[in-house]
């Protein structure tokens, strides 16, 4: 039986009972995540994020689990279903608190976004308007208020062909590595062309979430790559084509 690390501090409850259901089946499978890959059809890398509560996996990954060891796949879909929800909500909230600076007119960036970058940023700017009030040349006056605006970064799909290869209008990559958690005009254009093609990512928001990662694997399947969740030049040039 493998020894598992503890869970994440913080995980969502919904999270942390699909994750023990799932080392439970793994367990009693007595597979290696390897071996695991082989017997689903979803990559060790794929095992090694749903077995950690980092992402939710697909629905057919579950199914595809428990019919390793005889179990009764509902039970384990129930909890599955639970923690996409938990998932999805929290993911809805980071957005909402979160939202992304506006991409900068260079060269394109992918980003990851966490909570303490954004705090530490926060520090800064108040530390710096308090620094103003103090030493500049005007008298500050009790009712005095900084007004801090926003813009959330909206992202549309343009689609247009050229040599053969559709763009939507956000980025122009055929190799940018992408996965979950990340976050920019990149995944806006990766789930504009996986709109196009028929797999769903939910909304087309810039943030590479579970449903994304869900219609990245379906997109996979459908073009026989390697089942992984993740985007290289090979999920590009398919979903480009």
């Amino acid at each position: 039986m493998a020894r598992w690390r503890p869970l994440p501090a913080g995980l969502d409850p919904a999270v942390a009972r699909l994750v023990v259901q799932l080392r439970k089946l793994k367990d009693d499978s007595g597979l290696s995540l390897s071996r695991l890959a082989a017997k689903t059809g979803y990559s060790a890398s794929s095992w090694e994020r749903y077995l950690v509560g980092r992402t939710v996996p697909p629905a057919a990954a579950v199914e595809a689990l428990a019919s390793l060891v005889g179990a009764d796949p509902v039970r384990a879909e129930a909890l599955r279903e639970a923690a996409a929800r938990a998932l999805a909500h929290q993911h809805s909230d980071d957005a909402s608190a979160d939202d992304p600076p506006e991409p900068s007119a260079g060269p394109s960036r992918i980003r990851r976004f966490g909570r303490t970058a954004l705090t530490a940023g926060a520090g800064a700017v108040v530390g710096a308007v308090i620094t103003l009030l103090v030493l500049g040349p005007k008298p500050v006056h009790a009712k005095q208020q900084a007004l801090v605006v926003t813009a959330r970064t909206v992202y549309t799909c343009a689609f247009t062909r050229h040599d053969g290869l559709w763009y939507a209008g956000n980025s122009t990559t055929t190799s940018d590595f992408l996965e979950v958690d990340m976050w920019g005009p990149e995944v806006a254009e990766l789930q504009c062309l996986l709109q196009h093609a028929g797999f769903s990512p939910g909304a087309v928001d810039g943030n590479f979430g579970p449903l994304t990662e869900t219609a990245v694997i379906d997109a996979q399947k459908a073009h026989r790559l390697d089942i992984d969740g993740q985007v290289g030049p090979q999920t590009w040039a398919a979903l480009r084509g």
